[in-house]
This record gives structure tokens, sequence and C-alpha cells, in this order.
């Protein structure tokens, strides 16, 4: 043994662990857009939220992913608690696929055999070769994805492969296994060595990992593999733990505790059953035998999935215990505070679930938004104080969902890798200034109703008829405009400039009419530039409207940034047929109404 071996087993480490890492990160990128829609449809039974906890975990190749997600969900109310308990148990069996496939180690190929394009040998440099192949020469949706998947799991072998022939040396003079044989003659430092290397390296599956590569140089006997193993389970979970703990909401920490109670009465079970079996010499042939990589990923699979059976039944007791230890926030909730609690740090290693939260809250807003400017203009007819307060309340819950979703979009965007990431990102950025301005538009309407309340000088009623026209239309434009965000819809927001160049044309004739009823002396000066002000807001309500549909058609294109600066003006420069023919249709059907509105009232005169 010498210095070098050290370098090339430590090199091999890192390699392993990138691979796993790249690997997980990958699978759980590729796979999270379905993800939360899969965990939000988990029931309250609890067998099957065990399955869906084995197979995520499977597919993410992480327990502390799918436990932190889950936290997450709980905090935001999407599931609850007791909801979570299945899946929890389920992570914790769902890891083992990890332990199975590195076991392909023991796979041992004779010449020509098919046995040998499966190992590790052939299938990391295969995997790579797939990889690079990927990322560097096909281009489709989730190629680089798919690829870093491959690159990922050909590095982990690589690491694996390191690992075992820098131990291998290590073995001269029988170190490793006088070490091994140590841990397993004192089985306490056996299981705080495996508590200790999995709360460093924050991963069962690595710490497994790498248990079975020194099982390829050195005798591990039974004994000594059982009890890191259990170990191995209580230093994973209290790192676990730590993550849920990040958002600081009761929920999320009780996710993280009873995960640890769970694992703490497997660990008890693993040691009372093996202890049981030893005595009564069941293990007799067992327990002094060198274990492979095969062998280990064996008995961690029947330990978490023995343990499941027998603690499945008895998770609503930990339940409780979670309360007793974690007592409920003493914050209070507000109308909105399960969107916002939503928007949790937890997700941050899974943006697409992240930006799911923002999508949430945004939604929200908008909707929220055009609730108010609907009172609002409502109040301009028929001015109630009570309906006055509730759009104040309203505008409040609306800047604090919007200070909440533009700090989380901050903290978030150094996490996004995505290209298609980061043009959502860039599209809400846009969005969340939008709907907080059609929010103070909604206030701005609502102070003028109040301020022709408070005048005792109402609209007249020839300017209250063209103002339900103009509504009639901004309307349909909010209409638009909501469904382009909701529903990502580019058909609806390609519909909204027309009609936001009517409304100019309409604010501009409703202006000009104004301007000769006062002059006529029909209309008091105050509540004519109450008017005024009336018609600027909804004008400006409907440029908004042409902000949002925009950036929804520059998302779903290429090139979005120069889109976003030309699709107006090339519109505006009659170069579009489309945009041509539907402003022609809508300037006929509103102006129809508003000349119909004309004659009506110069008949009502000359009666």
């Amino acid at each position: 043994m010498n210095i070098f071996n050290v370098i090339a087993l430590f090199g091999g480490l890192a390699l392993f662990l990138y691979g796993m890492k790249l690997m997980g990160n990958s699978l759980k990128e590729g796979s999270s857009g379905t993800l939360k829609v899969v965990m939000e449809k988990v029931t309250n039974n609890p067998v099957k939220a065990f399955f869906l906890g084995v197979i995520v975990t499977a597919v993410i190749q992480s327990s502390t992913a799918t436990i932190v997600i889950t936290s997450g969900l709980v905090t935001a109310g999407i599931i609850s608690l007791r909801q979570s308990l299945g899946i929890i148990v389920g992570a914790n069996v769902g890891t083992t696929v990890t332990g199975q496939i590195i076991r392909l180690l023991d796979v041992n190929a004779e010449g020509g055999s098919i046995l040998k394009f499966f190992t590790p040998s052939t299938l990391a440099p295969l995997a790579l070769i797939a990889g690079i192949i990927l990322i560097m020469f096909l281009k489709f949706k989730k190629s680089d994805n798919i690829g870093n998947v491959c690159m990922g799991f050909g590095i982990l072998f690589t690491g694996l492969m390191n690992m075992t022939a820098a131990v291998s040396s290590l073995t001269e003079g029988g170190l490793i296994e006088n070490i091994f044989s140590s841990l397993g003659d004192n089985p306490l430092l056996g299981y705080l060595a495996g508590a200790g290397v999995a709360f460093v390296l924050q991963s069962s599956s690595a710490s497994i990992g790498i248990l079975q590569a020194f099982s390829m140089a050195g005798e591990i006997p039974f004994k000594t593999v059982y009890i890191i193993l259990v170990g191995i389970y209580l230093g994973d979970c209290v790192t676990t733990a730590i993550v849920c703990s990040i958002g600081a909401k009761a929920e999320s920490k009780r996710v993280g505790i009873i995960n640890i109670l769970y694992n703490l009465s497997k660990t008890v079970l693993v040691i009372v059953g093996v202890t049981i079996f030893h005595k009564i010499g069941t293990l007799d042939n067992l327990w002094d035998a060198s274990q492979t990589a095969g062998t280990i990923a064996n008995a961690n699979s029947v330990f978490n999935l023995s343990c499941a059976l027998l603690l499945l039944p008895l998770v609503s007791v930990f339940e409780k215990l979670s309360y007793v230890i974690v007592k409920d926030d003493t914050t209070t909730k507000g109308k909105y505070s399960e969107k916002l609690n939503a928007l949790s740090p937890v997700f941050f290693d899974t943006p697409a679930l992240a930006l799911r939260s923002i999508y949430d809250v945004l939604r929200t807003m908008l909707e929220a938004s055009i609730i108010n400017i609907d009172k609002a203009m409502n109040l301009i007819y028929d001015y109630r104080p009570g309906i006055a307060a509730e759009i104040e309340k309203e505008e409040d819950n609306i800047d604090q969902m919007t200070d909440a979703a533009s700090s989380y979009m901050l903290k978030l965007n150094p996490h996004l890798k995505d290209e298609l990431h980061i043009k959502i990102i860039d599209q809400y950025y846009k969005d969340v200034t939008e709907f907080e301005r059609l929010g103070d538009h909604a206030v701005n309407l609502m102070e003028s109703a109040e301020q022709l309340s408070k005048d005792g000088n109402g609209l007249t009623e020839e300017a209250k008829k063209e103002l339900d026209i103009l509504r009639r239309l901004i309307g349909r434009i909010l209409e638009n405009a909501s469904l382009a965000f909701v529903k990502r819809d580019v058909v609806a927001a390609r519909h909204i400039e027309p009609m936001e160049e009517v409304v100019d044309d309409l604010v501009n004739s409703l202006h000009d009419n104004h301007i000769a009823r006062l002059r006529d002396g029909k209309c008091k000066v105050n509540s004519g530039i109450i008017f005024l002000d009336i018609l600027t807001n909804i004008e400006r309500i409907s440029d908004i409207c042409s902000n949002i549909g925009v950036a929804t058609i520059a998302r779903a294109n290429p090139g979005a940034e120069t889109l976003a600066h030309s699709y107006i003006s090339s519109l505006h420069q009659g170069n579009d047929k489309d945009y041509n023919m539907e402003y022609s249709k809508i300037h006929s059907e509103f102006y129809n109404m508003f000349k119909e509105n004309d004659n009506t009232e110069a008949a009502n005169t000359k009666a």
C-alpha cells in the first residue's frame, strides 16, 4: 500500500459520487414535470402511497429527494401528512434499486458470453459513448437530459471499477479484512461508521455502493455488513430531516421526523431480528461468510421490504408522535397561505416543481386581479363601500403574492440549468409585474368610483352606456389574457392585440364624445375628469393584457427575445392578414354598438 493507491481510491470514489449525482439529478429533472401531478393523486390508502414512493424513488434514484419533495407538497397543502406516510415507507424501499444495479459488479462473463455486455467494464464505456452522442450530436427534446443520465451511469461504474482496483492493492497484509472484522466484532462502532458515512455523503445508496465496492476487494463478513447497513439507514434519514427543515414549516419538519422514527424502528427491527436468528443458529453459515456486491444488495432489499411490511400498518403511530415532537406553527394563516407555502426552498433541486409552484401563485394573482377589476367596474355604476373594502383587502393579498413570488424566483434562478426552465422563468418575471399592475388599476377604478359617489355627481346615462360597450370588450380581452397564461393558449394570445387596438379606438371616441358633453354643459367638470381617468385605466389594462399575450407567444416560439420586440410593430404595420381581418371584424362589431347607442340617444333627445 502507498500514497498512490490512496489517491486512486479517492479518485474512484469521486467519480462514483459524481456519476451517481449526475444520473440521479438528470433522472429527477427529466421526470419532475409529471412528478408533482402523479404525487398529487395519491390517496389515503397507505398501500397505494407505498407503491408510489417505491416507483418515484426508483425513477429519481434518491429517497432523500422523494421525501423532500413530499415534505414540500405537504407544506403546500397539496397532500396531507397522513397521505405522505406510505410514500415515506415506499421511498426507503425504492432506494434499494440502486444497490441492485451496482450488483452488476458480480457479473462474471466467460469469453464471448452475452453476459459480457452486462459487466461494468463493458456497460460503462457503452453508456459513456451513448451519452456523448446524445449530448453533442443529437438534438431533440430531452436529448441532453437522457445523455446526462447515460454519462452519469458510465461515470458511476467507472468510479466503482477504479475504487475496486485501488482497494485490491490495499488488501495486502489483510488491512481491509482487519478493519471490517473489527467493525463486526464491535457492533456499536460499525453502526456509527455506517451512520457517519451516510450522513457525510447524504446518500444511503452511495454509502451502500461504497460498501459493495469494498466487498469486491476484501472479505467482509455478514456480521459486519448488517450492522453497517442499519447505521447507514439512520445517517441518511437524519440528513433528510435536516433538508426537510429548511422550509421551517411544522408540516415539513414532521415529514422529516416521521422518516427518522421509521428508520429508527427499522434499525431496531433489523438488529433484533438478526440477533434472534443468529442465536437460534439460522445464520451460522452466513455470519462469518464473505459477502459480495450482490448479497449486500439482497440483504439491503430484504431488510427494507421486511420492515416495510411490518411497520406500514403502524405509520399512524409515527404521525401522532410527530405532532407531539413538532408543535404547530404560531403564524396566522392568510387567504392564500397554502399557495405561498408551496414556494418552498426544498423544490430548488427539482426546478419543474418550483416553477409549478410559482405558476400556481401567478395564476391566483391573475384571477384575483381580474375579479377585482370586475368588482371595481360595478362600483362605477353602483358604489358600495363593502365591495370597495373587499377590493382593497384583495389588493393587499396580491401585493403579498407579488413579493413572495418575486423573491422566490430570484432565489430559484441560480438553480436553473435547462433552457426551457430559463425561458419559463423569463416569462414569469414579466407576468408577475403585469399581474400586480392589473391589481393596481382595479384599485384606481375603485377610487374613481368612490370619488364619483362622494361628489354626488355620477356619470351621465350616455357616458355609462358608452362605458358599458368598452367594458364588454375589456372583459373579452381579460378572458383571452387568462387563457393565454393559464392554458398557454397561443391562439387566445393572438386574439388580444386586435382587440387592444379597438380599445384604443373606442377610448379615443369616448374621450371626444365626453369633451363634447362637457362643452355642451351636459356633464360636470369634476365627474368629467374622473371619467377620463377611468378611460385611461381601462386603456392601460388592455395594454397589460397585450404584454401578457406577447410573453405567452414569445415563450412558445424560438427566438423569443427578438419576437417580443418585433411582434407588435409588425402587426401594426399591416403585415399580418389574419390580424387585419380580426381587427376589422372587432372594430365593426363594437362600433356598430357605439352607433346604435348614438342613434338611441339622438331619438331620445328628439322625443
